[in-house]
């Protein structure tokens, strides 16, 4: 029987989003059962806010698959995307962020409001906050209903660890995941980077995941 705590081996691994390996928490909860209910949504305007990592893109991917819709990145939006949503009632642009062309996207925002059309967009703050030069832009980010995914709690926290490293094909006993959570910061961001690190240190040690090596990623 193989012992939880070795190492198994690395494949090249693929994220999965499929809905069910979306871990819902109180972090995230507000925001899936919204995505879920729709068209019922109180404004056709949502705005998905978190950190680097919070899941947004997962979120998106699971809503497009049972919903349908057409998504862009922000910053590579184009004239010519402009006209491929004409056949889509639910429009998703990501990461948003200081960098887009505004004019575009107020002309974006213009023609699914005249459509009555949905948008999602993604962004790591709240879409109110950006500092857009067009006024016309930063008025019409009013509009939008702000839903943020907050920092993990400790049951998203473990089931984020659990499910990386079984995507990397590790698996560990659930007393070194306690063990990390209390040890590394509340972020998205640093729980990934972990990982990674906890990941290579196992691999160029040829040691399996234990407290000691876990100590030493942390640098304690």
């Amino acid at each position: 029987m193989t012992d939880l705590n070795q190492l198994i081996i690395k494949f090249d691994h693929e994220k999965n989003f499929k809905d069910d390996d979306f871990y819902v928490s109180k972090s995230n909860k507000n925001i899936y059962d919204l995505l879920n209910i729709w068209p019922a949504w109180e404004k056709k305007f949502l705005n998905i806010n978190g950190e680097k990592y919070s899941g947004k893109t997962h979120l998106i991917k699971i809503f497009v698959k049972k919903f349908n819709g057409i998504k862009f990145d922000a910053n590579s939006f184009t004239n010519e995307d402009l006209k491929k949503i004409k056949v889509y009632e639910n429009i998703i642009l990501e990461d948003l962020d200081e960098k887009v062309n505004e004019k575009l996207i107020y002309s974006l925002l213009n023609i699914i409001d005249i459509d009555n059309k949905f948008i999602v967009i993604t962004s790591k703050k709240p879409i109110v906050e950006i500092n857009f030069s067009l006024n016309d832009l930063k008025s019409r980010m009013k509009n939008f209903i702000l839903q943020k995914i907050e920092k993990p709690d400790d049951d998203l926290m473990f089931a984020i660890i659990l499910k990386n490293l079984s995507d990397r094909q590790i698996l560990i006993d659930k007393k070194l995941i306690n063990f990390i959570i209390k040890r590394i910061d509340r972020s998205y961001d640093k729980i990934f980077n972990f990982i990674y690190k906890l990941d290579e240190f196992s691999l160029k040690k040829k040691k399996p995941i234990d407290f000691k090596l876990i100590k030493e990623v942390l640098g304690e």
